[in-house]
């Protein structure tokens, strides 16, 4: 595996959803760049690490894939899905009751929300409504958690089909998918089975100038 995610949060690899996270919670805390003056570019670089850790073990199907496969993840992926969604909502509470600032998450997620007119540094560090998660970005203004993901453009998968021979799934093989004239290497695993799934993370932003996964749905024949 090209990373080991596990060992990134600190966790068995049979750790159960609720050990990792509290895990990941606890390790974003450490990282947080204001409790570490002075080493805010290597606090950042750690909390991108455990984001994109937590991106694939907070996911139950992506963790059962990263198991299977080993597939690299991204930082954005912890907005992708409800699960590690939601987990990164409750960290945005435990920074604003810790009167922990927001700001350094444009390092953090730069990439991902480059070009859609959104940032970070709008929030101060208190909440608009103690009820629930609202953030103050200016004089009288406030926004909330659904606004913000709903803002963030979702990534939209393209999905296609590849046939491989019985020995090519049983010993792992590489091809070539070329679209809209760029070409892509795809490493197929040993061991997959028609239906089986090979995820080219962000190859859009690649091939197509935006986010979003290609995905390879495997046929042996």
């Amino acid at each position: 595996m090209a990373k080991d995610y596990y060992h990134i949060l600190g966790v068995p690899r049979n750790a159960s959803d609720d050990e990792i996270k509290k895990a990941y919670r606890k390790l974003a805390m450490k990282y947080h760049p204001d409790r570490n003056r002075g080493k805010e570019k290597w606090a950042n670089e750690k909390f991108k690490e455990i984001n994109e850790a937590y991106g694939v073990l907070g996911d139950p199907g992506k963790r059962s894939q990263y198991d299977q496969f080993g597939t690299v993840g991204n930082v954005g992926d912890i907005f992708g899905s409800p699960f590690t969604r939601s987990t990164f909502e409750d960290l945005m509470k435990d920074f604003g009751g810790s009167g922990l600032g927001f700001d350094f998450l444009d390092d953090v997620f730069g990439d991902f929300l480059g070009g859609r007119g959104f940032s970070f540094k709008r929030f101060s560090r208190g909440f608009g409504d103690p009820r629930g998660v609202r953030f103050e970005t200016g004089p009288g203004g406030r926004i909330n958690l659904d606004e913000l993901f709903g803002r963030v453009q979702r990534a939209q998968d393209v999905r296609y089909e590849l046939s491989i021979t019985p020995d090519e799934a049983r010993n792992g093989t590489r091809k070539r998918l070329t679209r809209r004239g760029k070409r892509l290497e795809v490493k197929i695993p040993s061991g997959v089975k028609t239906g089986s799934l090979v995820r080219l993370r962000n190859a859009c932003q690649v091939t197509d100038g935006r986010p979003g996964d290609i995905v390879i749905q495997i046929r042996v024949k």
